[in-house]
């Protein structure tokens, strides 16, 4: 009884901190507890979900003060849920009936509606998140006008959530920031042009031709053994920006790769990890500003590794390997660009062009202010303008010309935090009731990242200058807008290809003997039509519950041979009726169908468990410890239902699948790459299986009848979380559940409408304020949606 003791002091704690209920009635609400809450918790729940090892991990004796409770939400959030959906207590093993489940769940969820929407609100707080390489790539498209494809081979991004713009697993490793400064370069050189070289001056030198203390030469090469100096001196011809080439590797061995630091006249400039091998040497290209007269460049090994070699263990020895070193300098022309010539991200960038040299500054500053503050999302300081400015005006008296000074200052800006990283800092004053509305800058920023994953365009920014884009009639506005503009589709891709787990598309093999009408070109279009889908149904405005129901879908001729559709004609993707098919929906997608199959076959449980993850938001616990996998045929006899059955005989196997199978049995007629079927294996299918809640469906069609009846507000209020948690960067706590169930309500109002959706989200006060986050420990999560993780 200690936790419903707490419980009870839990509920005064909670209308004390809102509309102050009188004694009387809290008097009434704490006898009411006694005489009916706390037995039908006591008599239908505590036996299997308290101790130490509580049934699927859910305890609910663990409470000891009002705190507790209000961080444990989830627990009390999934009790709710599965005496909503009938699974708790086990109707077999319980007496338990539907008035007293009822009262039971509107109790609780009145309670938790007390702490959640009481207390004063927190709108969260976003970790300062780094844009991901999608976001990185579309932005550098649309600041640069440049596509700077290696993004696409950027470290891969962590994923959080189910999604990877999630701020707190956004981390800026080595390597990274090494990318970074290599892409500054190529694209500021991409995008800018340079006057053609007057002069050019070059040396070229091999390893062996360096001057060294402590190295060694072997075929051509300068091996550094122990840590030491190579170094080389030139009579630089002209003042300006030269660039060294360094081509080196290493004898790697110990913790960490070997490191090079390179020094110019004795003052360390940069230092550099070697990862490679001496088979697979790298090339490092730094630019340098170089005054005339002679300069020392020194080439520095300074973490060398050595233990002898022991028993069964060889000796590791770390060195650094210096295979060629090249300098080169150009001197610019006094002629003019051709601007005939110049790529539109020059004319762009450069869009004031001095006439003469004493309109240099004015031209510089205009250029650099304009830039950085597109870059930066926001109007750009004066220090950081003055500091840019600086750079670029120091680089022309030393001879560069007004284009290579804007490059380099370019540079400085792409590698900026201020670029890289979305910066809102928090509340000013350091309590937990203070919280403060972005600014409109910041605002445009989230909406721009949420619906295309890049910068704000001129539009946004001038609406945020304008102070005009907070008026919900404009914020509408935009949103309809940018939803019609291309740049769209990189929200549909970066949204629901994660919603929907297609990138694991890419590595779904099947074996091609069993399903050989599944190509590579096969897979491609089966991701495009979901995507397409997707977005017509966002852009046609429908109600997001056709996204399980719709009667049409987007096929090309390929796809249509593929799937039995006839009369669809060419390579283009069109839309189709599914009119007297058996395919509606997502659920009959073959991209959704293939990423939850196995190579061989389908997998009830897999699907089961997708639409409970992903759909309803309902994950299944996790297997406990030690439950094997499914045997496959030979191993267990029958069909895969009746392997399926002998497997749920073992105990520890059937609370979990009794969620997960018959929602994916339903699924059954489609084959593991999507194809509709009748028979598997010369027996027919039997596609029928009985929900959690008892009732009772057979095939794909009762399925999703079954869904947009008796789970309707499941879905949208899963779709609803998935589409915040994106939007925010962010996992959603228990603070926003309010947030959740004021878009959910008012978006019944709306016809469950696609746009109104976005725009709820967009007006909701997590996506508008920046507030507080609470410190709870890693066993202490308060994390309202466990599915969201």
């Amino acid at each position: 009884m200690r936790c419903f003791t707490t419980l009870l002091f839990a509920i005064g704690f909670s209308n004390a901190c809102t509309t102050s209920v009188a004694a009387a009635e809290n008097a009434q609400l704490q006898k009411q507890l006694h005489e009916r809450i706390v037995p039908l918790l006591k008599s239908h729940c505590l036996d299997c979900h308290s101790g130490a090892e509580p049934d699927a991990g859910l305890t609910l004796d663990h409470f000891s003060s009002p705190i507790d409770f209000l961080k444990g939400q989830a627990v009390w959030r999934k009790a709710v849920q599965k005496m909503e959906l009938g699974e708790m207590p086990p109707p077999e093993s319980s007496s338990l009936t539907e008035m007293d489940r009822a009262e039971m769940v509107a109790w609780i969820t009145s309670t938790l509606e007390d702490f959640e929407c009481g207390l004063t609100p927190n709108p969260g707080q976003v970790t300062l998140r780094r844009l991901n390489a999608a976001e990185y790539r579309n932005t550098i498209r649309d600041l640069m006008l440049v596509d700077y494809e290696p993004a696409a081979n950027f470290p891969a991004d962590d994923v959080g959530y189910g999604f990877d713009n999630i701020g707190d697993v956004l981390t800026l490793p080595p390597l990274l920031m090494e990318k970074y400064l290599i892409a500054a370069e190529e694209i500021s050189r991409r995008a800018i042009m340079t006057p053609p070289a007057d002069k050019q001056h070059e040396l070229l030198l091999l390893g062996s031709q360096l001057e060294h203390s402590s190295g060694n030469v072997q075929d051509e090469q300068l091996v550094l053994s122990s840590i030491g100096d190579a170094t080389f001196t030139e009579q630089i011809p002209w003042p300006g920006i030269y660039y060294l080439t360094i081509t080196a590797s290493g004898d790697q061995a110990g913790p960490e790769p070997c490191k090079l630091t390179i020094l110019i006249d004795g003052e360390p400039l940069r230092t550099v990890p070697v990862r490679s091998t001496p088979d697979e040497p790298q090339e490092f290209t730094l630019p340098l500003k170089l005054r005339a007269g002679k300069r020392s460049v020194t080439l520095r090994f300074p973490n060398d590794f050595y233990i002898e070699a022991a028993e069964n263990q060889p000796a590791q020895d770390r060195n650094l390997r210096l295979h060629a070193v090249k300098l080169l300098g150009t001197k610019p022309s006094t002629e003019k660009l051709d601007m005939t010539q110049v790529p539109a991200s020059h004319k762009e960038i450069l869009f004031v062009q001095p006439r003469t040299e004493a309109e240099l500054p004015e031209a510089t500053r205009k250029v650099l202010q304009r830039m950085a503050s597109r870059a930066y999302r926001r109007p750009v300081s004066e220090q950081d303008l003055a500091d840019l400015t600086q750079l670029a005006l120091s680089l022309q008296a030393d001879g560069e010309s007004f284009e290579a000074s804007i490059q380099v200052a370019v540079q400085a800006i792409l590698i900026s935090p201020k670029f890289l990283f979305r910066v809102e800092p928090p509340p000013a004053a350091s309590v937990t009731d203070q919280w403060r509305t972005l600014d409109e800058f910041e605002l445009a920023t989230r909406l721009s990242y949420f619906l295309w994953s890049s910068m704000p365009d001129d539009e946004l920014l001038k609406l945020a200058w304008t102070k005009k884009l907070k008026e919900p009639a404009e914020l509408r506005a935009q949103i309809q807008r940018m939803v019609m503009d291309r740049r769209a589709y990189a929200f549909v891709e970066n949204f629901a290809g994660q919603w929907l787990t297609l990138r694991k598309l890419e590595s779904f093999n099947p074996d091609p003997m069993l399903f050989p009408q599944w190509t590579d070109e096969i897979k491609h279009f089966a991701r495009s039509e979901t995507l397409l889908f997707f977005t017509g149904v966002m852009r046609e405005n429908l109600s997001v519950l056709a996204l399980l129901d719709a009667d049409f879908t987007y096929l090309n001729q390929s796809l249509a041979e593929y799937y039995g559709v006839r009369n669809v004609r060419g390579a283009n993707f069109q839309k189709v009726s599914l009119a007297g098919t058996q395919r509606s929906g997502l659920l009959t997608h073959a991209s959704i169908l293939a990423v939850t199959s196995n190579p061989t076959r389908t997998s009830p449980v897999k699907r089961g468990k997708w639409i409970l993850d992903n759909l309803l938001a309902t994950p299944p616990p996790p297997a406990p410890p030690g439950v094997p996998e499914l045997k496959e045929k030979g191993e267990l006899s029958g069909t895969l239902r009746q392997r399926m059955e002998q497997h749920r005989a073992e105990p520890a196997c059937a609370g979990c699948h009794k969620l997960m199978d018959p929602l994916g049995f339903a699924l059954e007629n489609y084959d593991a790459v999507g194809r509709y079927r009748e028979q598997d294996e010369g027996a027919t299918i039997d596609a029928s299986g009985t929900l959690p809640d008892g009732s009772k469906v057979s095939g794909a069609q009762q399925l999703r009848a079954a869904l947009l009846t008796k789970n309707k507000d499941q879905f949208v209020r899963c779709l609803t979380e998935k589409l915040l948690t994106y939007s925010l960067g962010r996992g959603l706590e228990y603070y926003d559940k309010c947030a959740v169930d004021k878009i959910v309500t008012d978006l019944k109002q709306h016809d469950m409408k696609f746009m109104a959706l976005l725009e709820l989200i967009v007006l909701s006060d997590p996506f508008q304020k920046q507030g507080w986050r609470e410190s709870v420990s890693a066993n202490e999560s308060t994390n309202l949606f466990p599915s969201a993780k």
